[in-house]
């Protein structure tokens, strides 16, 4: 088989994983219940958030919250503030992608 087949977690309660950490692209999956939050953290690579389903409310560094809808894609340079909350009915649903990964930036 040449392929990889990676898997998520299909749920309405809160999930947070990490379905690929390699040297060329992370990719984490969330969902966050409304009131759910993430904790406040600096990019650790650039980020692009796909919200699939909901709506994320994203506070980066100083600026005001954006509020983004499903089929939204969020660029985030490297190194930047970020609150992520879910404060809408619908459930939360993102895929966050960082490429390069991680890994590719020094401690």
């Amino acid at each position: 088989m040449i392929e990889k087949r990676f898997e998520f977690t299909v749920s309405e309660g809160k999930v947070i994983e990490k379905i690929i950490d390699e040297d060329a692209v992370a990719l984490n999956h969330m969902i966050l219940p409304k009131g759910d939050r993430l904790p406040e953290h600096f990019s650790n690579a650039p980020v692009y958030m796909i919200v699939s389903k909901g709506t994320v409310t994203l506070q980066l560094n100083e600026q005001p919250a954006h509020v983004y809808n499903e089929g939204s894609i969020i660029n985030i340079p490297y190194n930047v503030k970020m609150n992520v909350t879910n404060e809408h009915d619908p459930i939360l649903e993102l895929f966050v992608v960082k490429a390069p990964g991680p890994k590719s930036y020094k401690k």
